[in-house]
């Protein structure tokens, strides 16, 4: 499984989780820096990543869209 964390979280955590999620990214690193919720969704649905977020946005996403990324 593959985590895409949100800018919310600090991108120094993808080293710490490295081992146990390999291919996991942050959003700065994938050059979604301040682009919206939406954007970092399909982002995530398009290159199999769960999404990892201290927001709660992402819920209302959720409801709005459906199932989100795993």
């Amino acid at each position: 499984m593959k985590l895409l964390l949100d800018e919310n979280l600090s991108p120094r955590l993808v080293r710490r989780i490295e081992d146990l999620f390999p291919g996991s990214m942050h959003v700065r690193s994938e050059g979604l820096k301040e682009t919206p919720d939406k954007t970092v969704w399909e982002f995530a649905r398009s290159n199999a990543f769960s999404i990892v977020t201290a927001d709660a946005d992402f819920y209302d996403l959720a409801i709005a869209l459906g199932h989100p990324p795993k």
